[in-house]
């Protein structure tokens, strides 16, 4: 059973930096792809990056390129996002979510966390 469970969410002011955690656990992740994504009140969800757990590969959502990082911790099984530069439109539920090697999409989610940004 996968497990993902988020944390580091908040409420920060406009510039301001976040950094959002997602502990990762029930099985091997190896060759999986990890990434998080976004829901605003009355939005739909929306991609905001995405990681390779093997070899790093990184993709970004036009609307986080430049201010966003995803990162990962292989020993720890912990996915990171930082957040710099944040901005009220930024404000959302932030989900972390898991796609196996041979899936099409994203399979498994975290119960996901708050981030507000106040301007």
């Amino acid at each position: 059973q996968v497990q993902l469970v988020e944390s580091g969410g908040g409420l920060v002011q406009a510039g301001g930096s976040l950094r959002l955690s997602c502990a990762a656990s029930g099985r091997t992740f190896s060759n999986y792809a990890m990434g998080w994504f976004r829901q605003a009140p009355g939005k739909e969800r929306e991609f905001v990056a995405s990681i390779r757990w093997i070899g790093g590969v990184t993709s970004y959502a036009d609307s986080g390129k430049g201010r966003f990082t995803i990162a990962r911790d292989n020993a720890k099984n912990t996915v990171y996002l930082q957040m710099n530069s944040l901005k009220p439109e930024d404000t959302a539920v932030y989900y972390c979510t898991a796609k196996p090697p041979t899936a099409i999409t994203f399979m498994y989610w975290g119960q996901g966390t708050q981030v507000t940004v106040s301007s």
